[in-house]
């Protein structure tokens, strides 16, 4: 059984592609990043610590679990929540290179196996204008979304480039490393 651990319609819109049957449980994770824990160890340890909250639940069961940090430099881009926080968050990040740490861990509850990586996506956003901005957030809503945009719709409208190995990391889910991690576990992917 293949669990998606994880609530998020993205992911599962991305789990889905590949076709295989799955089932989605919220996993059980204090979020909150640790003293001076840089982003790239903040997504792996969320990764990792969502997938084992599922482990008693599903002892013969693969997990899926991923989690994604923006960061503007040093600083953590959260989930604005608000359409005020969003338009902030683009106008601190307008002309700047926005990098994304995409973690996946796949656990294999049967054989105790985890199987970890990571997917680094720099987003650099066009300067934009406080207009563009606003009615960008007005359009799409993008309040659940780190760094204040969905790449999947208008978001993309925002970049000046993108530079990635992966890009459904981005959304949320990096398909092609979690590809090579389920097919080294013996699932067949057609």
């Amino acid at each position: 059984m293949i669990v998606l651990g994880s609530t998020s319609k993205y992911r599962a819109e991305l789990l889905s592609r590949l076709h295989l049957p799955f089932t989605t449980t919220k996993p059980v994770c204090d979020e909150s990043p640790l003293p001076n824990e840089a982003p790239n160890l903040l997504a792996s340890r969320l990764a990792q610590t969502k997938a084992e909250s599922l482990k008693a639940l599903y002892p013969n069961g693969i997990i899926i679990s991923s989690d994604q940090v923006a960061a503007l430099g040093d600083s953590v881009l959260g989930k604005p929540g608000t359409s005020a926080n969003a338009c902030e968050q683009l106008r601190t990040m307008r002309g700047l290179s926005v990098v994304f740490y995409t973690a996946l861990c796949v656990l294999d509850c049967a054989s105790g196996q985890t199987l970890n990586s990571m997917d680094i996506t720099v987003v650099t956003l066009r300067d934009l204008s406080d207009e563009e901005i606003e009615r960008y957030v007005v359009l799409e809503q993008p309040l659940d979304c780190a760094g204040s945009f969905m790449v999947e719709k208008l978001g993309i409208s925002l970049f000046d480039h993108v530079e990635s190995k992966d890009p459904t990391a981005l959304i949320g889910l990096p398909l092609i490393k979690l590809c090579q991690s389920l097919r080294s576990l013996g699932v067949v992917i057609p």
